[in-house]
């Protein structure tokens, strides 16, 4: 059973059981998250959230983005929001997404408002991260292509784990929060290009976190809700993959998260990084492009003509467009209204057909550029070819840099390195 062995896994999982890489893995996803977050404050969706938890008040248990304390379940909502508005955030492709807007919130608040230490509270994340990842390869990709936005769905699960580890639960709790976090996990993809997207991130990790926080209070409900017959997965698509816990507590899936390094949706990014690999030619001598992906990606991130900026972010077209007039596709200034509305970009735009091709994995794409003079430019990219750590770490570094200033991402940097208590970390996002 899923639950009994995800339970115990959450429960006893010891964290100096953990690789050294995997626990650097943990602390660079942290540090994208709580950049991408302090850069998220200015979006519309972000400013409701906070707007509404300040005119709310309630207990000042912990921090959120933007300033000011919350209560726990409602710093994790304003703050898995805040963290998801700019949709530049880490990604899973095991079950399509984004693992770290969901579980670091709800470990933070939960961490701040019980005193935890720096370590328990990376170690909770996690496992959190590990749970969310493998429950939704159990649920498996009927469930996200029927419309069931995993963020919102699996982030759920990874949420409450994480908070069940920070509040010390057995493995019999752990599994009692996954029950009544069953009945509340939610998220649908209708709501991508939209500001209710990052909304599922932050439902996400609030559910998990009142979950925890009422077992401890005492609530019982079915501690099966993930799984009976009745229960999430046969009532949500779930095709219950029972693959989801090979190498559990050996393999850590989060070894194999995927960062971003382009503001826009990551089903985009395979074809950006074939077009930069590509020698760019001049806008005027292209006649046609062709980006041909898997036929998942054609439901999540093929709108064909976006008038918003939050709808450029999940558009092949406009973002091909972008690439070959040089536009700076990791800049989130870049992706505006005014972008769907320029003139060359609508013209370079209009030459793109996306074709699906299901014997390309799901991190792989194919663009072909012809020339008007019949001259064609072909590049292939794959997200899953091995990435070195060091890599991965300096890209990150520079993003982070990009996105909060040199001196605020090395304070921040350096705070996670040491485990810096929950409450400094809650502070310096503020």
């Amino acid at each position: 059973m899923i639950t009994e062995k995800l339970a115990a896994f959450v429960a006893d999982f010891p964290a100096e059981a953990v690789p050294e890489d995997t626990r650097h893995m943990l602390r660079l996803s942290m540090l994208d998250w709580a950049a991408c977050g302090i850069a998220g404050v200015r979006e519309p969706v972000a400013q409701a959230c906070h707007a509404l938890a300040v005119e709310e008040g309630g207990a000042a248990q912990a921090s959120m983005f933007g300033g000011g304390q919350a209560p726990a379940r409602t710093a994790a909502l304003v703050n898995g929001a805040t963290s998801h508005a700019l949709d530049y955030d880490d990604t899973h492709f095991a079950h399509i997404g984004h693992p770290s807007v969901a579980v670091f919130p709800a470990a933070l608040a939960v961490a701040e408002r019980s005193g935890a230490a720096g370590a328990a509270l990376q170690h909770a994340a996690l496992l959190g991260i590990e749970v969310s990842i493998r429950v939704g390869v159990w649920l498996g990709r009927d469930h996200y292509q029927h419309g069931f936005h995993q963020t919102g769905t699996a982030g759920a699960f990874g949420a409450a784990a994480a908070a069940a580890r920070l509040l010390g639960f057995d493995a019999a709790q752990v599994a009692a929060t996954f029950g009544l976090v069953a009945t509340r996990a939610s998220g649908l993809k209708a709501q991508f290009g939209t500001m209710g997207k990052p909304f599922n991130a932050g439902i996400a990790a609030s559910n998990g976190v009142e979950a925890a926080l009422l077992v401890a209070q005492g609530m019982a409900g079915n501690p099966m809700g993930l799984e009976a017959a009745q229960g999430f997965g046969p009532t949500h698509r779930g095709v219950e993959n029972l693959d989801a816990l090979d190498g559990l507590s050996q393999t850590w899936l989060m070894d194999s998260i995927s960062h971003k390094f382009h503001a826009c949706c990551h089903g985009l990014h395979a074809t950006l990084e074939a077009l930069g690999g590509m020698n760019r030619p001049a806008a005027a001598d292209v006649a046609s492009v062709e980006v041909t992906t898997h036929p998942r990606w054609m439901s999540v991130c093929n709108q064909p003509a976006p008038t918003e900026g939050l709808g450029a972010k999940f558009s092949y077209r406009v973002v091909v467009a972008m690439a070959l007039l040089g536009r700076d596709t990791a800049a989130l200034a870049s992706y505006s209204d005014a972008l769907c509305a320029d003139a060359e970009v609508v013209a370079l735009r209009d030459l793109v057909t996306v074709v699906e091709d299901p014997t390309l994995s799901e991190m792989q794409a194919r663009v072909r550029v012809t020339l008007t003079d019949g001259t064609c430019l072909d590049a292939f990219h794959d997200l899953d070819a091995p990435v070195l750590l060091v890599d991965r770490e300096d890209r990150l570094h520079s993003k982070a840099v990009a996105l909060v200033g040199a001196e605020r991402q090395q304070a921040l940097w350096e705070m996670i390195c040491t485990t810096g208590m929950p409450t400094q970390i809650g502070a310096a996002l503020r």
